[in-house]
């Protein structure tokens, strides 16, 4: 056993909550002979079994609420208030299964006399998941719950921050009826999971994360043509059109911006408003942002947590300061939010008077603060948008859906929303262009990621 421990150091009072000694190589490499075993028989298995044990396993990890909601506030500093993420994970992993049969079917390109031609998918066999810690269970089971329902084995490897999640995802599991090792949960450090990722361990990898963390994964796999998907950076921007509901695009597009502390891969990071609606739209913008609740996560009237470490706090207050420097107008009044301690615990902020020229405006935040723009027409707004090295979600406020395509049209991103913002459809694919990443999870395509084609011909005379 390594001498290594990882520690998830709790943003609540900044001791360590939960610690787990790295895994030696040799230990993680038998883990993962074990799943590659498991998975013959497994993929053996009618589909409709598969479905069965998933669905059961999500079931039972529903079970687990009590526990986790707290255990979560602990981790990574959500209010209790706002429950787990099994509605969420449940919405996912169902929508996933319900379509699993049509997005399976072979295809079918003839079946004559002469001829049988088809398509079918396979399961890659390893499928190797990296999860994020701001929703640890919702982002991991947008690939463990398809990758086993296509017949894979799956390889978890949980963020430090939420080091508890997936050591509970696999108990579920397997209480529910998985077959034992066929979901094994890893405990790596950086070196350790590039190592395994080097040495062709898996034959599919789901990471979410940081740019760094994206280009770190393709150079360990560079050269073992291992297949990647990858979930990375974003800067989202919402647009509000001088036709715009105001009350509902102040209400989404600012809960966007400040939901679990700002957290959140597809939350709001930027927003851009019509000139004649501009004035109306940033006040009720502060409204809302004054009347939040920082403090202690596992308090019922803490509306805002802490972000989950000090150094993640320490980026925001740098871009925030940074903007200021260069005449930004901050709005919100740190009075209201007498909780902020310099380390974790830190206060919503919308900016004002900002531009591209500053970084709050042009790298991930991912906390609580946005800058509001004022534009004068469609193509500043296009304009803006665009310019930006990341490419997720937009959120158009406009009460023209002809307008609103036409503009998602020219939007380099990955998921065009009208008139909502920072939610994933699990029938549409989650996927995202530019510096956001590659491939895609969810949907029909989902499934197709998980799978590789094998095609049949058969001459029967």
């Amino acid at each position: 056993m390594s001498d290594k421990m990882l520690q998830c150091i709790s943003p609540i009072d900044g001791s360590v909550f939960a610690e787990r000694p790295v895994m030696e190589p040799a230990a993680a490499r038998e883990l993962l002979l074990t799943a590659r075993a498991a998975q013959k028989d497994w993929a053996a298995r009618p589909l409709a079994e598969r479905i069965d044990l998933v669905r059961a396993g999500v079931a039972r990890l529903g079970e687990m609420q009590a526990e986790m909601v707290p255990e979560l506030a602990k981790m990574m500093g959500r209010p209790v208030r706002y429950g787990g993420e099994f509605g969420g994970t449940n919405e996912r992993a169902s929508y996933m299964a319900d379509i699993a049969e049509s997005a399976l079917a072979p295809i079918v390109v003839e079946d004559s006399d002469t001829f049988e031609r088809r398509i079918l998918r396979e399961p890659h066999g390893l499928v190797f998941v990296i999860a994020p810690w701001n929703y640890p269970y919702m982002t991991a089971i947008n690939t463990v719950a398809p990758a086993l329902i296509a017949g894979n084995a799956v390889a978890l490897k949980h963020a430090t921050q939420t080091l508890l999640v997936g050591e509970r995802m696999v108990r579920a599991f397997e209480e529910a009826g998985l077959p034992k090792g066929l979901f094994v949960n890893l405990f790596l450090d950086h070196g350790g999971t590039e190592a395994l990722i080097a040495s062709r361990e898996f034959d599919f990898i789901n990471f979410t994360g940081s740019v760094g963390g994206g280009r770190a994964i393709e150079k360990a796999a560079a050269g073992t043509f291992t297949g990647l998907g990858l979930e990375l950076g974003g800067k989202d921007p919402g647009y509000v059109m001088e036709d715009a509901d105001l009350a509902a695009a102040a209400d989404t597009l600012i809960d966007g911006a400040m939901f679990n502390s700002g957290q959140c891969c597809c939350g709001i990071e930027r927003i851009y408003v019509h000139e004649s609606l501009y004035d109306a739209f940033v006040e009720k913008a502060v409204a809302i942002v004054s009347g939040y609740k920082l403090g202690n996560p596992l308090e019922e009237a803490t509306t805002l947590g802490p972000m989950a470490h000090k150094r993640f706090a320490a980026v925001v207050r740098e871009q925030t300061s940074d903007a200021i420097a260069k005449g930004a107008k901050p709005l919100i009044d740190p009075g209201l939010f007498p909780e902020d301690d310099g380390g974790a615990y830190l206060m919503p902020q919308i900016l004002v008077d900002v531009t591209h020229e500053m970084t709050v405006m042009r790298e991930e935040s991912f906390g609580p603060v946005v800058g509001i723009m004022k534009v004068t027409d469609d193509e500043e707004a296009i304009r803006m948008m665009n310019d930006s090295d990341y490419g997720l979600t937009a959120s158009l406020w406009t009460k023209d859906a002809e307008r609103a395509a036409a503009i998602g049209a020219r939007i380099e991103t990955g998921t065009v929303f009208m008139n909502r913002a920072d939610y994933l459809d699990p029938g549409l694919c989650w996927t995202g262009c530019k510096d956001t990443g590659r491939g895609g999870a969810l949907s029909v395509i989902g499934f197709q990621n998980l799978t590789r084609p094998k095609s049949y011909h058969l001459k029967k005379a």
